[in-house]
Formats: C-alpha cells, sequence, structure tokens
C-alpha cells in the first residue's frame, strides 16, 4: 500500500506570474466535496453536480490550488497497490493554459515517486493528450467513450 501520509500532509507555495503581477499559489489537501463545483464547472457542466462524483471519493487524495483563496485547479488522486489513478482533474477556465494545472501534476508526480507508487495513470480525454505526453505519458489503450466524449487510458512508471 503507497503512503498516505506525505501526500496528504504536502502543502506548497509557488509564485504564479500573470499580467506582469506576482501572486502567490497554494496547493493542499482538501476535501472531497470541495471538488464538486469545479468538476462540474468545467468538466461536466451539462449534468448534474452529482454526477461529478466518483465511487472511492471518501477514500481518495483530494487536492486543491489556490489564488487568492479562490478554488482554481482540482486533481484526484486513488490508491491501489502500488498504482496511483488521477481522475476529475479540472482547472477553472480563467486560469488554463497558464501552468497551474501542469504545477499541480508536478506536485503530484514527485511526491508519489517518493511513496513507492510505481505507476501513475488516467483516462485522459482526448482533447488533452498532448498535456499528459509532457509527462512522459503515453498511451495504453484504444479510444474508448464515457458520456459521449473521447478518451485514452495513459500511464507513465514512476
Amino acid at each position: 500500500m503507497v503512503a498516505r501520509h506525505s501526500l496528504v500532509a504536502l502543502l506548497i507555495l509557488m509564485l504564479y506570474a500573470t499580467g506582469g503581477s506576482a501572486k502567490y499559489m497554494e496547493i493542499k489537501s482538501i476535501h472531497w466535496k470541495e471538488t464538486i463545483p469545479l468538476r462540474h464547472k468545467v468538466l461536466w457542466p451539462n449534468e448534474p453536480p452529482d454526477f461529478c462524483k466518483v465511487d472511492g471519493d471518501e477514500e481518495g487524495l483530494h487536492f486543491g490550488a489556490f489564488i487568492n483563496n479562490e478554488l482554481i485547479c482540482v486533481a484526484s488522486i486513488y490508491l491501489k497497490a502500488e498504482k496511483a489513478r488521477l481522475r476529475k482533474f479540472a482547472t477553472d477556465v480563467r486560469f488554463q493554459n497558464q501552468g497551474i494545472g501542469s504545477k499541480m501534476l508536478d506536485f503530484v508526480i514527485r511526491d508519489l515517486k517518493n511513496n513507492q507508487t510505481k505507476v501513475f495513470w488516467c483516462d485522459a480525454r482526448e482533447s488533452a493528450l498532448g498535456f499528459y505526453k509532457r509527462f512522459e505519458m503515453y498511451k495504453c489503450s484504444d479510444r474508448f467513450y464515457k458520456a459521449g466524449v473521447a478518451y485514452f487510458k495513459m500511464e507513465v512508471p514512476l
């Protein structure tokens, strides 16, 4: 079993530069219920909020990135044996393409490497394959669909 203590307890502060001004971004552990509004807004806005809940949320590890105390990015990690699965990764559209999701994944992957996790994987939307490839993740499935959206399973050995 992967050690949960350090991943849950970690807190990171990063200087985030935007529009000529610097702000602090904080990544920290959050309660799963805090992820639902952003998951809903970004991933499945045409579905009811309950659609965004995942079986196992209560046992998962959930992280939020905050700027000025506003939750702008969420990532949920589900541990099983020596594998970690990323699910429901979402960044507020106002903050996309600014490196925030990359900083979140860097944070998560770095810690998983330090906690005996052997594989990091996710079901990646086809539209996001390029993003995940930057983390050396590779496709390991054929295209499949969830609620009409095309996905591939991607993974990276740690």
